[in-house]
């Protein structure tokens, strides 16, 4: 059964809110809440008395507008601070302070828990309102929060985005009558549900593709080309192995070397290439990309690389990614810049092997993980003929394609149905759709789209 229009409708006054059912009314926010209360950070837990859970934005779960229960932060607050602070169940908490360029503030979970806890000071607590829906507000608000209502009243003062929670309230949405409101919220949990169970299918896919992808590079580069592969490019198909003597290696190809780096390359940090200090100023009108660990971080009008090498991130959690940078670009001292001095490595069969070895393992384990030239440059690695290196890269640039591709594909089924979902909470909670008749599942009220995605 589909989820069909409500039978008569009238105009709402609310330019963005348009047409909503004859007999819902229409009100600021603010009269859905008793008020709304500011929450405390207070001092460092001592492990007495006055300690505390204190909830923080952190602890938002954005999807499914909850609090979810990550390892607790205690602060220590005093029980006359706290007292008018408490969180009871079903209470809804707006982030006010916080969000970022791709992000704004503004977002509203519910608290559905039984432990005692406050809010911090970025976040306020909302009480709903006696006879409403809490959770018929959580998704108001989400759908209040998908649509930028909150944009107009949020105030850029320092590095961070506040909101004018005032002028937030001030706003005017729908005020179904109460048994509708629980019953919109039955149906949105309901249905949510079935379209994360989908979500979370297809993002378990994702993680088995890029699974694949990992386990065909690793075994393609250590073992060499699978029978048929090899066979095209004039290699022995079934070649015996042997041990290669490197513990993260195991057996090789018996043609195969395994050989030091440092034998055919040079890195910088100690190995003789210059680099400069300045770094280059990031401008949006220019086209030299600027390359750090993290790979392309803007762009510059200058280059310190003018041919192939490879850029490894030398610092912090970054520390061991490898790029391949053609030239020209800047690498900033933040990476690492390694150089072939012969023709015995393809710079894409060298790139691919040491994301394999995985070198986050070989930097100092301290606050600031860290690798050095010397470091890079100490690893042993199987070295097959220069022309079945190169053939080893073709293939696996035809396979990961093809593996690119149906990621490619997943991807966009999953940016569909959190389309489909944010439109869906929209709906209900704005009267497009009446729900009063207990709809089965309002995934099919998408038709196409549901039976494409759900396959």
């Amino acid at each position: 059964m589909k989820p069909t229009p409500y039978p008569r409708y009238k105009s709402s006054g609310v330019e963005w809110l348009g047409n909503v059912p004859e007999h819902w009314g229409v009100n600021r926010l603010k009269q859905s809440i008793e008020r709304c209360q500011n929450g405390i950070w207070g001092d460092e837990p001592d492990g007495g008395e006055d300690d505390i859970i204190c909830v923080r934005v952190a602890d938002f779960d954005r999807t499914q507008f909850r609090v979810v229960q990550n390892p607790p932060t205690i602060r220590a607050i005093p029980k006359a601070d706290r007292s008018s602070r408490a969180l009871v169940r079903n209470d809804l908490l707006i982030e006010k302070s916080g969000g970022g360029e791709k992000q704004l503030v503004g977002c509203v979970v519910s608290f559905e828990h039984d432990f005692a806890a406050v809010c911090s000071n970025f976040v306020a607590r909302m009480r709903v309102t006696a006879e409403l829906s809490p959770r018929y507000w959580t998704y108001a608000h989400a759908s209040l929060y998908a649509g930028r209502v909150n944009y107009p009243s949020i105030k850029q003062t320092t590095g961070i985005q506040n909101l004018d929670t005032s002028a937030y309230f001030n706003e005017r949405f729908v005020y179904p009558p109460s048994e509708e409101q629980r019953a919109i919220a039955d149906f949105l949990d309901r249905e949510t549900a079935r379209l994360d169970t989908l979500l979370g299918k297809k993002r378990e896919l994702i993680e088995k593709l890029e699974e694949k992808r990992t386990a065909l590079i690793s075994r393609t580069v250590t073992r060499g080309l699978p029978p048929a592969a090899a066979r095209a490019a004039g290699i022995d198909p079934h070649p015996k192995l042997k041990p290669s003597g490197i513990e993260w290696l195991g057996e090789i190809p018996k043609h195969w070397k395994a050989v030091p780096l440092r034998w055919f390359a040079r890195c910088s940090s100690g190995d003789g290439i210059q680099t400069e200090d300045v770094q280059p100023c990031i401008s949006e009108s220019a086209s030299i990309p600027v390359i750090g660990g993290n790979g392309i971080m803007g762009y510059c009008d200058k280059a310190n690389v003018n041919h192939l090498v490879l850029a490894i991130g030398r610092v912090g959690a970054l520390c061991g990614n490898v790029h391949f940078v053609r030239p020209p670009a800047w690498i900033t001292d933040n990476a690492l810049r390694l150089e072939s001095e012969s023709s015995a490595y393809d710079y894409r069969y060298l790139a691919a092997v040491l994301r394999i070895r995985n070198l986050n393992e070989i930097a100092a384990k301290t606050a600031q993980p860290l690798i050095t030239g010397w470091q890079v440059r100490d690893q042993r690695l199987p070295q097959p003929s220069l022309p079945e290196q190169q053939a080893i890269v073709d293939y696996l640039d035809r396979e990961t394609a093809k593996l690119d591709r149906m990621t490619e594909k997943v991807e966009a089924a999953i940016e569909k149905l959190q389309e489909y979902r944010t439109a869906l909470i929209t709906a209900a909670v704005t009267g497009k759709i009446d729900v009063r008749q207990g709809v089965k599942s309002a995934v099919s009220t998408s038709g196409k789209v549901a039976s494409t995605l759900t396959g």
